[in-house]
Parts: structure tokens; sequence; C-alpha cells
């Protein structure tokens, strides 16, 4: 949970000075994190009572996610395990682990059964505070918003004609079958892609085929589209045969405007879910998350 502020420290105990001596500047921290005055908010910790990264790894699937997803990826259940405990090793080194343990496994909680719509990202974001669990989201209280998930706004706008919201909590579209995927689960705060190759492709190829491979009754396939925004996500394509694609370049500042920028990915996901009887997404989310 987080609190609007104007400073942002994020650090052990400050170095002690002497009155001659010229004190350190607030965002200069022993354990080597600093961060700019420009992300406004304060970090509180994890609930007390909250289970973390070693405890989650104790507990049985059911208690992680939701009970379809806990079959679906039953048999990645020891690399699960695994991840988890790597989580753990690294907080307990003293590295800080994002998102909280509570968040880690948040897109889970959502029903396989109600998914319609797959979100890819990469990992989340490095910066305390910012990572919730679900891809590209953000604390609601976190200010300014990343500037990719700015960028996803301003190409809504152009879609559909939806303002921007100063907040960047993407929960809503969750709640209406948008699964917002990270492709690797964890990182450790201030170094982007650090937990790559430690075990979470394995979960999440898991989980995007079991997506792929759901059925109806009468044995059809149940609506789904793919939004792969990036390479990173466009190499989950063949993990889902037959599934409709919306495919650009990623939203970040550094390709955006090499694609994303025009490419109305809400307007055809929409258009791409009616096509199989399924309702569209409501894209516009509310004012005050």
């Amino acid at each position: 949970m987080l609190r609007t502020n104007n400073t942002v420290v994020i650090c052990a105990e400050a170095e002690p000075h002497t009155p001659q001596a010229q004190p350190a500047p607030p965002a200069a921290c022993k354990n080597g994190l600093m961060f700019e005055p420009d992300a406004l908010f304060e970090l509180e910790q994890e609930p007390a009572g909250s289970t973390g990264f070693a405890g989650q790894a104790q507990l049985p699937l059911a208690e992680l996610m939701a009970p379809d997803w806990a079959a679906a990826l039953s048999d990645v259940d020891a690399g699960l395990r695994a991840v988890l405990r790597f989580a753990a090793g690294e907080a307990a080194a003293g590295h800080q682990v994002l998102p909280a343990p509570s968040n880690v496994l948040r897109a889970f909680r959502q029903p396989l059964a109600e998914v319609k719509v797959l979100i890819v990202g990469q990992d989340p974001y490095p910066t305390p505070g910012h990572a919730v669990g679900l891809s590209f989201s953000v604390d609601p209280h976190v200010r300014p918003i990343p500037r990719s998930l700015a960028n996803i706004y301003r190409e809504l706008e152009a879609d559909l004609g939806i303002p921007p919201r100063v907040h960047g909590d993407l929960s809503a579209w969750a709640g209406q079958g948008v699964l917002l995927l990270n492709r690797v689960m964890t990182v450790r705060a201030g170094s982007a892609g650090s937990h790559r190759r430690k075990g979470w492709e394995e979960i999440t190829t898991a989980a995007v085929k079991a997506l792929g491979a759901r059925r109806a009754p009468d044995g059809s396939p149940l609506p789904l589209v793919a939004v792969l925004w990036g390479k990173d996500a466009e190499s989950v394509r063949p993990l889902l045969p037959g599934v409709p694609a919306v495919s650009s370049a990623h939203p970040s500042p550094l390709s955006a405007s090499r694609g994303f920028f025009g490419s109305r990915p809400f307007s055809r996901v929409n258009a791409l879910l009616r096509e199989q009887g399924a309702a569209g997404v409501t894209w516009e989310l509310p004012a005050v998350p």
C-alpha cells in the first residue's frame, strides 16, 4: 500500500554526519537503491501476518490461486515452489523483491474459465511501489504513472476516444476477464530483468498453454484474444495455436513510435471477441479507482 507524499527515500538508516560535513542526499542509501523525486509515493510494509515467499512455497496451489488455475498448473507445481524459494532467498540476502509476496500470483486469482483477453508483459516494474502483480498496472497512488502505461493510455484515447486517467490501476480490466500476465513474475528492485531464466518462464508457459487449451462443452475453443506487445510477448504466439492475436511494437518510449501508436489494439480486440460470440471489454477505467 502506498501514500502520496513529496519525499522518496528507500534506505537503511542514514549515515551519521558531523556539523562540519555535508549531509548525504536523502536518496543515497546503504542498500544502493536510489529513486528520483518525481515518483511521488511512500512505501508501507506488507500487512501484518501476510505470508512471505518462503511461506507461499509451502502452501497448496489452491490457496495461492483460483481452483481452476491450480488444476491447470499442477504439472508445474514443483517449478513454482522452486521459483518462490528463489525469491525467498533473494529477500533473505537483503534484496527487495517486487511485487510484494501477496501480489506475486495475483493474476491467477482471476478464474481461468473467465479469461477472454490475454495481455502479456515482460517482468514487473522494478521501481518499489509500482509492481502490483498485474502486467502494466501500478498501485492507484503512484504518480506519475510509468511511461509505457502513459503510452497505452495515449493509444486508448486515439483508438476509442477514452481520456487518459491520472492513475494506473488496471484492475477494472482484470475484473472483466483481461489476464494481465507478466512473463516473469518477480524482479529485484532497481534491476529490470534480474529474475529472468530463474524459473518463471516455465510457469507462465504452462499458463498460456492452459488458456489456449480450454474448451466449451461442445468441444469448441473458449473465446480468447492475445495481445502481444513487443518481441518478448510475441514469443508466446506458438503456445496459442488458432488463437487470434493483436501484435505490435511494445508501448515503451523506446519503441512505441515504431508501430505501437496507431495499432488500435483495443477496438481490434473487441472486434475479435465479438467474432467469437463474446462481449467486448469496457476499456474505460474508473476516474477514481
